[in-house]
């Protein structure tokens, strides 16, 4: 199977749960010319009222404008990204390799369009990503 591999920073901002919270939060970077490839947005029931937003990439110009809403690069979570041909039981494939090397996957989200899946498997710090990168190019993966 053949992947495509990469790293995406990762952003993420608090929201006020609700409506238009997240279309707010996102038009300055829109207006910015922001090209975003993932944004996951969801209720914090520990925090009633309150939700939280992740995007990524944010890179250029559209970091400035990301600042200004209230988002700040992550940190403690790193993002990697993995597309490939969708075929039952990739995610289990994938997870399986990460498993197997004993790294922790901290979350996971992935779709599958037509005969593609994407899947943003994030890590707790770039070290553990670092070495989920050169796993899933072993498996099958290239590097973008």
């Amino acid at each position: 199977m053949a992947y495509t591999v990469s790293k995406v920073d990762i952003w993420t901002g608090e929201i006020d749960d609700q409506a238009g919270a997240l279309a707010a939060k996102l038009e300055p970077l829109a207006n910015a010319g922001a090209d975003l490839e993932v944004v996951i947005a969801r209720r914090q029931p520990e925090r009633p009222g309150k939700g939280v937003v992740f995007v990524g990439p944010v890179a250029g110009k559209t970091s400035r404008a990301a600042e200004r809403t209230g988002l700040r690069r992550a940190s403690e979570l790193v993002a990697v990204r993995v597309e490939g041909a969708n075929k039952p039981g990739e995610c289990h494939r994938l997870a399986r390799v990460l498993a197997d090397a004993r790294l922790n996957v901290r979350g996971l989200s992935a779709t599958a369009l037509g005969k593609q899946f994407v899947a943003y498997f994030s890590f707790d710090n770039d070290a553990d990503a670092t070495k989920a990168v050169s796993l899933l190019q072993a498996a099958g993966g290239k590097q973008k």
